[in-house]
């Protein structure tokens, strides 16, 4: 009987090491995982939705801290050495829609590269600049005419519009 325990015990170790090395692995930090939308550890959530802002969003995960939500946004490509903008500006989006669908206002948000974490405190000046892109967006896409960003020539060139474009790079 007395090796039974200790095989049980032994077992109990190894499974939460592995656990705790799955949750490095995905970027999470401490905390309850409340919600994901990755089919790896089970079937994937709803999306969050505010109607009143039109924005709905899948964050990666949403992990429960005493009273807070963190959402944690995980990145495959390459490990830049900031966060890219678009990167910052989805995971913002992410902690609006927490704060509208929840009532609780995250804190700060991770990024999660391969390589690295990024947290990224989720300040008033962030949603403002947020809501403001949203603003925008808002205001463009009942544009006809939109000139087309070429600032990365490389997203031109793999651009599923480039057949039709009339500003396409060479």
């Amino acid at each position: 009987m007395p090796y039974f325990a200790f095989a049980l015990l032994l077992l109990a170790i190894i499974l939460f090491w592995l656990s705790s090395r799955q949750r490095r692995a995905a970027g999470l930090p401490g905390g309850r995982v409340i919600y994901t939308d990755t089919r790896a550890w089970g079937t994937v959530e709803k999306p969050l939705y505010a109607a009143d802002l039109g924005l709905t969003g899948k964050p990666d995960y949403l992990v429960e801290q005493g009273v807070r939500i963190i959402p944690v946004e995980v990145k495959s490509g390459r490990t830049p050495d900031a966060p890219y903008d678009s990167h910052i500006f989805q995971l913002a989006a992410y902690c609006l829609l927490v704060h509208k669908t929840m009532g609780k206002r995250p804190p700060h948000g991770i990024i999660h590269y391969p390589g690295r974490d990024f947290a990224v405190d989720y300040t008033p000046e962030l949603e403002s600049v947020l809501l403001d892109n949203l603003a925008d967006m808002r205001r463009d896409e009942h544009r006809t005419n939109v000139g087309r960003s070429h600032e990365e020539a490389h997203r031109c060139v793999r651009c599923g519009f480039r057949k039709v474009c009339d500003q396409k790079l060479a």
